[in-house]
């Protein structure tokens, strides 16, 4: 899974790069992509769905605020996001350093130079990336590190992952849920599956992860407390 984004005050750069993206990118590989048409925009969207996009490729020259202009308000809160600078200019002087971009293109973007990139690109996210949930809602996409989750609760049938600073509600079974995040998590109570190196302490019938304290059920108690306690003597 993939998510680009393509910040450009010309719809058609956008539409054409677009395109480019959905032709080269192979059909078994999911990929979603936003747009934007102003540096303002992106930089007020960005806070509200952290996490969102792996990949941006950002116009240099763009009214308003510019691309770099852009990439350095990026850059003080968001130092992962992979940026991908595009100029219509052969004779621009890319300072991309400054702002940790990983390379540039020029306009128009040619396909055998975007495939070299993408290849690139797909390099980076295999290497750098912790293990991930992605979850898909009303809200978006995201990707979820599994070091980032304190813990998973059921109602009904939706899940909500819960991690330092945000809830991620979706559809499943907590099933499902614990047998993709698999052993470095243990599930306590028929609602609750919590990530063993988030637990802080263990209290009669309740562990505490972050500020909430959850049930242990009678059923799952032997096996959740050998676990826990397991985890614990590792640290």
């Amino acid at each position: 899974m993939i998510r680009i984004g393509i910040c450009d005050d010309e719809s058609r750069a956008r539409e054409a790069l677009k395109i480019q993206l959905e032709q080269l990118l192979r059909e078994e590989d999911a990929k979603v992509i936003y747009e934007f048409s102003s540096g303002e925009g992106l930089c007020a969207w960005l806070p509200k769905h952290a996490g969102e996009l792996d990949l941006l490729f950002l116009d240099v020259e763009m009214g308003g605020m510019n691309g770099m202009e852009t990439a350095r308000r990026i850059r003080q809160s968001d130092n992962g996001l992979l940026i991908v600078f595009v100029t219509g200019y052969a004779d621009f002087v890319f300072d991309g350093y400054s702002v940790q971009a990983l390379d540039y293109v020029m306009k128009p973007v040619k396909r055998e130079r975007l495939a070299q990139l993408m290849e690139r690109v797909e390099d980076q996210l295999r290497r750098r990336s912790p293990q991930t949930l992605t979850i898909q809602n009303t809200e978006g996409l995201f990707r979820v590190a599994y070091e980032d989750i304190l813990y998973c609760y059921s109602d009904r049938r939706q899940v909500t992952v819960v991690t330092q600073g945000r809830e991620y509600p979706f559809y499943a079974k907590l099933d499902d849920v614990a047998q993709t995040l698999g052993g470095g998590f243990v599930r306590i109570h028929q609602r609750y599956l919590v990530r063993a190196k988030a637990v802080s302490s263990i209290q009669g019938s309740e562990v505490c992860v972050g500020p909430d304290r959850l049930p242990i059920s009678r059923g799952l108690r032997q096996q959740a407390m050998a676990e826990l306690t397991l985890s614990m003597l590792e640290d």
